[in-house]
């Protein structure tokens, strides 16, 4: 696959880069250089970022790096099973268990919440950094919703990270769940008011916790440009009607003319 001229490969971490020095140098660049693209598309182009995962897999495979990098970009294609054997693969290369809340996630996107449950409850749950273990609340909490399991998903996710008034990066994500879980359990008041917390701790709109508060307070926003046009349609609509008003007074032909109008606007519709 093509890589831009401004991908030097320079880019990706320092750790990664250290995992690339085991290859030969030509080939490390290669791989970096994929890997960058990797982490450039996934959010916008998802496929894109796949392909090129795909290739730095077929060079690199050995390098735990590039195996998490092929299971970013699986998971976010929705290949749950090629994501998940991904991240058990680097998981085994690195020991780490940074990886263990997507990995229950793909669990629960293989239709096996009950396993995503376990792997909450398990032992490699406590040697999670803060951010992991919230990550990991969030996926059990999205397990006990798939088995509409509302009240106790609403519990799994009351926590001091929860409570606390302080922002951290989790905190909006942290907060746009427990409202959602409210609102699907019927508790409308509470959800606004937590749609409300997440829209303040969501900084750089990660979550539509605002459209979300909106919709809850009956707002509804107008696109200007649609406006206008609308505008617009209704002038000639009416200018058509004027016309129409001094033609012949055939009435075949006024029936013509209508069938000719609604035509248009049906084209214009297409």
């Amino acid at each position: 696959m093509p890589i831009p001229e401004d991908v030097t490969g320079e880019e990706i971490d320092k750790d990664v880069r250290q995992e690339l020095q085991s290859l030969p140098k030509t080939l490390a660049e290669d791989v970096a250089k994929n890997l960058v693209m990797v982490a450039r598309l996934i959010d916008e182009d998802p496929e894109g970022a796949y392909g090129y995962s795909r290739v730095a897999l077929r060079l690199a495979s050995r390098v735990a790096a590039v195996r998490e990098a092929a299971g970013f970009a699986a998971y976010a294609n929705q290949k749950y099973s090629e994501a998940l054997a991904e991240f058990r693969a680097a998981r085994r290369m690195t020991g780490s268990v940074d990886l263990w809340p997507v990995m229950a996630d793909c669990e629960r996107g293989l239709g096996r919440p009950e396993k995503a449950l376990d792997m909450a409850g398990a032992p490699e749950v406590h040697k999670l950094d803060k951010a992991g273990q919230v990550e990991m609340r969030l996926v059990a909490a999205g397990a006990r919703r798939d088995m509409d399991q509302l009240d106790a998903a609403i519990v799994t996710l009351q926590s001091p990270e929860l409570a606390s008034n302080s922002v951290q990066p989790w905190t909006a994500r942290l907060r746009y769940a427990y409202a959602d879980a409210l609102l699907a359990a019927g508790r409308e008041s509470e959800a606004r008011e937590w749609f409300a917390k997440a829209v303040e701790a969501d900084r750089d709109g990660s979550t539509d916790a605002s459209d979300r508060l909106a919709e809850l307070d009956g707002v509804e926003f107008v696109d200007a440009l649609d406006e206008t046009e609308n505008e617009n349609d209704g002038e000639n609509e009416g200018d058509n009607a004027g016309d129409n008003a001094g033609d012949n007074e055939d009435p075949r032909e006024e029936s013509t003319g209508s069938a000719d109008a609604t035509a248009a606007q049906d084209d214009d519709k297409d």
